[in-house]
């Protein structure tokens, strides 16, 4: 049995000040980095992890490299996992987005928003074809027994339960949350193919 982590980084600057991020090099705050912190012990004393998989944003390599302190594998980075590219958006607050462009609003504009791309960005729908695809073969990847450990965003993360719940991608941004430094854990069976999602935003250790 194959078991798969998930986590989301831990608070940044923009969190915060409820500004969205896409892309945007926004740091941790002190905040961030204590959750990280208390996230690494977590993991350390529930799994034994093999290797970890992360996106490449800055956010994430922050907090994998406070999760090193306590997590002794092996790094890749990818774009694959990256948060959704807002594009034009980014580091407009949370509030002006819903009032300035409702197109983009999921509980305004319904299935047709998830599918807007932004200016020099990503519809909802691109990610999460990105991210189900990477998953897809990250199980490929996996050993029959291993523990991976996968470092990404919120997005990314309820995006991937929504495709194991079989949600669509309405149902699976708004009626689900992840919060910062949450543990998903997923159990992959190689023998029959099949994913049993074991706990998802679990934050009881921040």
């Amino acid at each position: 049995m194959t078991t798969i982590v998930a986590v989301r980084h831990g608070e940044t600057t923009w969190n915060r000040k409820r500004r969205v991020q896409g892309w945007a090099p926004a740091p941790l705050t002190d905040r961030g980095r204590a959750q990280a912190d208390r996230l690494g012990v977590a993991l350390a004393k529930g799994y034994d992890i093999d290797r970890v998989l992360s996106s490449d944003l800055s956010r994430t390599e922050e907090t994998v490299a406070v999760l090193r302190d306590h997590v002794d594998a092996p790094v890749t980075y990818e774009s694959a996992w990256r948060e959704r590219d807002v594009g034009v958006h980014q580091g407009v607050s949370v509030e002006e987005m819903s009032e300035r462009f409702p197109e983009y609003d999921l509980a305004e504009s319904g299935p047709g928003a998830a599918r807007r791309r932004p200016e020099s960005g990503e519809s909802l729908a691109d990610v999460r074809e990105r991210v189900i695809e990477r998953w897809e073969k990250a199980l490929e990847e996996c050993e029959p027994i291993e523990t991976v450990l996968v470092v990404t965003h919120g997005g990314p993360i309820r995006l991937l339960l929504g495709h194991l719940k079989d949600l669509d991608i309405v149902e699976t941004i708004l009626e689900q949350s992840q919060g910062n430094c949450s543990i998903n854990e997923f159990e992959f069976d190689h023998e029959t193919g099949a994913v049993r999602i074991v706990r998802e935003n679990d934050t009881g250790h921040c």
